[in-house]
């Protein structure tokens, strides 16, 4: 007779239900939830940035417990809020232009500095 082999005890892993497939990054499977770094890299800023205006609930984002995460429908909402619809082109800045010599104080009626300054010595 032969021994009986002897039996693992671990459990094999749970098998993928036959109706979920994984191909990769169709938005119909499973949600994404992003952490903050990977948020701040897809949107491009700073991933303190990110916390502070969720700490605020300034924009929209999941709270697991006390882990910050964000959806795709969250970066999503952020990038409508923050877009800005064009405007055309901004208007030129007028330079002021330069001082006139009307415009200039009339050097006769201030003392000038050297002068001030000379006029208070004391030799000794």
């Amino acid at each position: 007779m032969h021994p009986n082999p002897p039996r693992s005890r671990r459990r094999p892993p749970p098998a993928a239900p036959p109706h979920t497939r994984r191909t990769g990054g169709s938005d119909d499977e499973e949600p994404r939830l992003y952490t903050p770094a990977e948020a701040a890299v897809l949107l491009r800023v700073s991933e303190s940035w990110l916390r502070r205006r969720a700490g605020r609930r300034q924009i929209p984002c999941t709270f697991l417990g006390k882990h910050l995460r964000f959806s795709t429908a969250d970066l999503a909402a952020i990038i409508t809020a923050a877009a800005e619809p064009a405007t055309g082109r901004r208007p030129h800045r007028r330079r002021r232009p330069p001082p006139t010599p009307s415009d200039l104080p009339n050097p006769e009626s201030h003392a000038s500095i050297t002068d001030a300054t000379d006029t208070n010595r004391s030799e000794t």
